[in-house]
């Protein structure tokens, strides 16, 4: 087994928490984005490559953009 594979399920463990703790952030400053979710055919690449489902952004587009609206919703 590869070192992609065995991280592949921890990659998308992440950004489906992330989603998770986005669509959080989101709703607190009024926002709600009705696709957000983990890209199901990510879990298919080889590399594996997980996307977030909102406009196509990476994972760490994904924690960038948590950290702004954490920001501005202090």
């Amino acid at each position: 087994m590869t070192r992609e594979r065995r991280a592949a399920p921890d990659g998308m463990a992440e950004a489906e928490a992330l989603c998770e703790e986005l669509a959080a952030e989101l709703r607190r400053t009024g926002i709600v984005l009705p696709s957000l979710m983990v890209d199901p055919v990510t879990y298919g690449y080889e590399p594996p490559r997980v996307l977030v489902e909102l406009g196509r952004c990476n994972v760490e587009t994904t924690r960038e953009l948590i950290a702004v609206l954490k920001r501005a919703a202090q």
